[in-house]
């Protein structure tokens, strides 16, 4: 059996080198090398944003991903000739085009300005990118701390078991954000992103036409949502057909994810598992209550989500291209 001093030990180390790589982030890491990234960055991100809404929940998505199952090292972005990189696992197919698009175009934009030209990560630019988004959309804007590098692995392999499935408890859900420092109420504001998000209709297709023996509908889903749901996902579907995961206010990033909750209308079972679990439940109702209280709650979680296994220093590299490595 293991030793708990030793496991206590391995924690606590662990830990320790989670903080002092990203205490290596700062705001103003580019203020000498490429004082004009964060208006690069954005000006490129606004463009792309007005050519098609999809830009803010594709970036955003790709962001979480790309943090959760190598840190933020923009790994997901890695071609594979192979079909062998993060990106082609199927927790990651359904990644938008439109996210990827962005980096790529933001990323020229910085390097178009000789000083900035391969000084600037795709990883640090997929996170102001990301903050770009969420304020185009109407969500809170805030600083992003930089500094990251990008990384040189990406591998199919990696993503099993990492990224959080429309099924899971709170439980589940609970053990996989604070697996990367991430509190309960990180995690439902993280979850509140899906105020723009968009699924398709196989992701929860078990909750409208087979939840169990007993109830054909998840009784957790509002009738008339769920009648609404089987119109736009009747049971031969073009599985390309995308649904809206907030069905009041799709295209802004506002509190209206968490009335929906309230109401019975959260799309996926971990979306709605959030208020009908008593623990998470009050959190919930706070920020159903209040856009400010949510927004406070989001820019938090996301600065801590945008430290997650962070490379710095002479860690990785700031790739020429962010399909592939240099």
């Amino acid at each position: 059996m293991a030793n708990p001093s030793l496991i206590l030990l391995s924690s606590f180390l662990f830990c320790l080198l989670l903080s002092s790589a990203s205490a290596q982030l700062r705001q103003d890491f580019y203020k000498d090398t490429c004082p004009n990234v964060e208006s690069l960055v954005r000006s490129a991100v606004q463009k792309k944003f007005l050519q098609t809404f999809v830009t803010a929940p594709a970036t955003l998505r790709l962001f979480f991903h790309d943090c959760f199952v190598r840190g933020c090292d923009a790994s997901v972005m890695l071609a594979s000739p192979n079909g062998r990189a993060e990106k082609d696992h199927g927790d990651d197919i359904s990644l938008a085009g439109d996210g990827f698009d962005t980096v790529i175009k933001a990323k020229a934009a910085v390097d178009s300005d000789p000083k900035c030209t391969n000084k600037v990560s795709c990883a640090d630019i997929l996170a102001l990118a990301t903050r770009d988004v969420v304020a185009l959309a109407g969500g809170p804007s805030y600083k992003v701390e930089l500094g990251r590098r990008d990384g040189r692995i990406s591998t199919k392999a990696s993503v099993q078991h990492k990224l959080p499935h429309p099924d899971f408890s709170l439980d589940q859900l609970n053990t996989m954000f604070s697996s990367h420092g991430l509190t309960q109420k990180d995690m439902i504001a993280l979850s509140g992103a899906h105020t723009i998000g968009f699924s398709h209709c196989s992701r929860f297709f078990k909750r409208i036409y087979r939840f169990s023996n007993q109830n054909r509908i998840d009784p957790t889903l509002n009738a008339t949502y769920a009648l609404q749901l089987r119109q736009m996902c009747p049971t031969r579907v073009d599985p390309r057909v995308a649904i809206n995961m907030d069905p009041t206010t799709p295209q802004t990033f506002d509190n209206a994810y968490f009335q929906n909750l309230q109401k019975g209308m959260g799309l996926f079972t971990s979306d709605q598992a959030l208020f009908t679990d008593t623990r998470s439940r009050p959190t919930v109702n706070q920020f159903a209550a209040s856009n400010a209280a949510f927004g406070r709650a989001f820019v938090s979680a996301i600065t801590k989500l945008g430290r997650v296994g962070v490379k710095t220093g002479n860690q990785g590299e700031i790739r020429h291209d962010c399909t592939s490595v240099n």
